[in-house]
């Protein structure tokens, strides 16, 4: 089916159709186009990961956040189940030149949107709805008051209890430490809850691959480390996990953390050299059983071709796996944003342990795509396109909460450009989607 914008969805049965049973009650599976509205192309700010959230879901409502072409802070609202949305152009705006500088929405238990925005090491631009459900935003507010100064990568987390947490960078790429703070939805404040988590010790920083909260409550994280503003320096995988609201971290042996984590003393699940390709900012998620799985990409000492891979627990010890096989070579290397051939994977685990693998690749035209394996051993890999038509340097990002309570992955789509070193391109505005189906 063709649409205004030029994107279409694959329209063909077989292209993704899953019967209802490996999804929610009756759904059918077959993926479907929402659009919200018109938003800035001319980067990637829009459409990168660590938009923590950039669609998210309270009760029977769907809520959505994106900048329109002229920069303003738009939010959007509709009943799951129906296509209309609410639209509402917010007073506040964002220096979208730079592709950093990404929105993030949550949504709290009594159904109050929380907005974080506008950040690459600059002080921070948090904001909260005036009542439950309601668009309208109120005045900027401090969170805690303390370390705020120098944010960078705002991501809202939703707990079971209503709270949110709120992750961070404060401080500088290659200089900085991961920072997180707890929503009372009861009281309606914000409190530290480790300020820093992960220190950088004044000489690198942790890129988080988001938090992964599982059935029995419990926080996992992992990271990458960068020693300085190049993302060739980016370095090894590491991992930490706490089951006491943070209180205390655990690594995947159940040995204590000194706190705050730093390099000395962190768990390396995968040791990756620097000039390896890997990518910061990736996702994480935990299979039935709880066990922590890790998706991002690096290149192999013995060859010039990045490939997308899982680090992941089996119970026993740490694994890894490569998904599909990719035959271009490219590099990372430079400080910005960076233009990438190949985006940041987002990972869910569904039924039966099935893993499923979010992506988009030039050598798939650019198009939304999935892989899944069945396996547990993780080495057979079945890949197929979302999308008839190229999504430019769109990376996945998905409500997160929906999926964890139907197991229905909606998507945010939007074609967007992104050049390196935060040039600008050319495009005009784009269609904003939400991209609707049931994986297995």
């Amino acid at each position: 089916m063709k649409e205004s914008s030029g994107f279409r969805l694959v329209a063909c049965v077989t292209a993704l159709c899953f019967s209802a049973a490996q999804g929610a009650a009756g759904r059918t599976g077959k993926a479907r186009m929402v659009p919200v509205g018109k938003g800035w192309a001319k980067n990637s700010i829009n459409a990168t990961i660590f938009r923590v959230n950039s669609i998210t879901s309270h009760g029977d409502f769907q809520y959505v956040g994106f900048y329109d072409e002229d920069g303003h802070v738009v939010l959007g609202k509709r009943k799951h189940g129906t296509t209309n949305w609410q639209i509402h152009r917010t007073r506040y705006k964002g220096d979208t030149k730079d592709a950093h500088n990404g929105i993030s929405i949550g949504v709290d238990g009594s159904g109050i949107v929380h907005l974080a925005w506008d950040h690459h090491c600059d002080p921070l631009r948090y904001c909260r709805g005036i009542g439950p459900g309601s668009l309208e935003l109120a005045e900027e507010i401090p969170m805690t008051g303390r370390d705020e100064g120098k944010v960078t990568y705002p991501e809202f987390y939703n707990l079971a209890d209503g709270d949110l947490l709120f992750l961070y960078r404060h401080g500088h790429s290659g200089n900085g430490d991961t920072m997180l703070n707890r929503y009372d939805v009861a009281t309606g404040k914000w409190s530290i809850v480790q300020h820093p988590l992960i220190s950088g010790e004044g000489e690198r920083n942790a890129y988080t691959n988001q938090i992964a909260v599982d059935s029995k409550g419990v926080w996992h994280i992992s990271w990458c480390w960068r020693e300085n503003a190049d993302v060739a320096s980016n370095h090894d995988i590491c991992y930490a996990r706490s089951s006491d609201g943070g209180r205390s971290w655990q690594k995947s042996t159940g040995e204590f953390y000194e706190l705050p984590i730093t390099s000395g003393n962190a768990e390396y699940i995968w040791p990756i050299p620097q000039g390896s390709e890997l990518i910061n900012q990736t996702s994480m998620t935990v299979d039935c059983d709880d066990r922590p799985v890790v998706a991002t990409y690096w290149r192999a000492p013995d060859s010039n071709v990045v490939q997308y891979r899982l680090v992941y627990h089996d119970g026993r010890r740490w694994r890894t796996a490569q998904v599909g096989e990719r035959k271009s070579p490219f590099s990372l290397s430079g400080a910005g944003t960076k233009y990438l051939p190949i985006s940041r994977p987002k990972v869910l685990v569904g039924g039966r342990n099935t893993i499923n693998m979010i992506f988009r690749d030039v050598e798939r035209g650019n198009r939304v795509s999935v892989a899944f394996s069945k396996d547990t051993e993780r080495s057979h890999w079945h890949i197929e396109d979302l999308s008839a038509d190229s999504v430019g340097e769109w990376e996945p990002s998905l409500d997160c909460l929906l999926w964890r309570r139907e197991r229905a992955v909606h998507l945010f789509v939007q074609k967007v450009r992104q050049q390196d070193r935060d040039v600008l391109d050319v495009t005009p505005a784009q269609m904003v989607w939400v991209l609707e189906f049931m994986p297995e």
